[in-house]
């Protein structure tokens, strides 16, 4: 049950639209999240990059369902080949390395971010809506750290896979949560 009008209408806009512009949403939305990927430091053996950011915002935006159906859908594009990964990597590959385990969390956080927005954890609240995105990174770090354990040993998963990423998160969120509450804002002001 959606508690906010305003986030209801927002994401009632996507969600009710016919399925043609769904699956347009659902392409751009994986375009957005292959340019993210784009945007990297290179670390080893996680690379820092603006996917998080990426999933979190298309929850949100989208909601819970569509929301991860596009990160579902991005995920198959990646093991098809196609170059939207980290630093424009591809293959199935990535989905036993690694990075595996950060993969396989971004539906989750997709969902649990769009769940949330869909509860009032939106633009229109910039604090419940930074908390929804610090969330969404802390079970992707926590999710992706436990497969990179199995990988690398806990000691390691934790140096390398966790703790360079926690600031980033942060800022990530602050971000997400700043460029939500600009698009709310100006939702709001085109309503008027």
């Amino acid at each position: 049950m959606v508690t906010d009008k305003s986030v209801a209408s927002a994401l009632g806009s996507i969600q009710d639209k016919p399925l043609l512009w769904q699956v347009g949403a659902v392409l751009a939305g994986t375009v957005f999240l292959a340019a993210a990927s784009y945007v990297e430091v290179p670390l080893v053996p996680v690379p820092v990059n603006m996917q998080t950011l990426a999933v979190t915002l298309i929850g949100a935006v989208y909601g819970w369902r569509l929301g991860a159906l596009t990160v579902i859908a991005w995920l198959v594009e990646a093991a098809l080949g196609m170059p939207v990964l980290s630093g424009g990597a591809a293959g199935a590959h990535h989905f036993v390395g690694p990075t595996a385990g950060y993969l396989f969390a971004f539906p989750l956080v997709a969902a649990l971010t769009g769940w949330l927005a869909e509860r009032g954890w939106s633009g229109q609240r910039p604090v419940l809506a930074f908390l929804s995105m610090a969330l969404g990174n802390a079970v992707c770090l926590v999710l992706g750290g436990m497969w990179l354990a199995v990988v690398i040993g806990p000691e390691d998963a934790w140096t390398f896979g966790v703790v360079p990423f926690l600031a980033g998160g942060l800022l990530k969120s602050a971000l997400g949560a700043s460029l939500l509450y600009a698009l709310s804002r100006r939702k709001s002001t085109k309503s008027q």
